[in-house]
């Protein structure tokens, strides 16, 4: 059966639910082709390429197990997503990789924003064609990455889930299970300190 071809079978969630509690395959299938490379993106973003596919591999055993008892409350992308976020910060803790998931707070001065976590001077989500021009050019890149690698671990899986993957602030607190308020935070922070690498490299050049 062709992806196109699933879709159409499990656009009805509720359905697809009941026949991955049945043990149904190719509705197995169909969700691992759907949401596993996401789930992959955020434990990678919070824990480290190290450990993600062991946390990603945890995180649908735990969902398969799980399953009978999933409410519909959330979409069934949030939820496995969710899961991934918790088993990759417990992860974390027993590496004893981070004193703490916030930790780089204060990698910004406190004045920069308002009392509920507003930008005062507003940064600006990234122009249209920014992406091309970094990918362009091989030493930025590398330093965008190293960069991003060096966020604190919340920062990191907020800026994956809403830049690059295009989730909603809603399912992101969700997943991460933080307010919005710290979720407009913590994605400005990040892309304050990613501007101002690629701003202290073109001073350079």
């Amino acid at each position: 059966m062709t992806k196109k071809n699933s879709k159409s079978l499990f656009e009805n969630e509720q359905t697809l639910i009941k026949k991955l509690i049945a043990g149904d395959q190719t509705a197995f299938e169909y969700i691992v082709s759907e949401h596993h490379n996401i789930m992959l993106s955020i434990a990678r973003a919070i824990v480290g390429e190290a450990f993600a596919d062991e946390v990603v591999q945890e995180a649908w055993m735990s969902a398969i197990k799980a399953l009978p008892k999933f409410e519909g409350r959330s979409k069934l992308k949030t939820w496995l997503l969710h899961i991934v976020s918790n088993g990759a910060k417990s992860r974390i803790r027993r590496e004893n990789r981070m004193v703490s998931l916030d930790e780089g707070w204060e990698s910004v001065p406190a004045d920069k924003f308002d009392q509920i976590g507003h930008r005062l001077d507003n940064v600006s989500p990234w122009e249209e064609a920014t992406p091309e021009a970094l990918l362009a050019n091989e030493q930025l890149q590398s330093i965008i990455e190293e960069t991003f690698q060096q966020l604190p671990a919340h920062q990191r899986a907020v800026l994956t889930m809403y830049d690059m993957e295009g989730i909603k602030m809603d399912e992101i607190c969700n997943i991460l299970d933080i307010s919005a308020s710290n979720v407009r935070v913590l994605l400005h922070r990040a892309r304050t300190t990613l501007h101002h690498s690629i701003e202290k490299y073109q001073d350079k050049v």
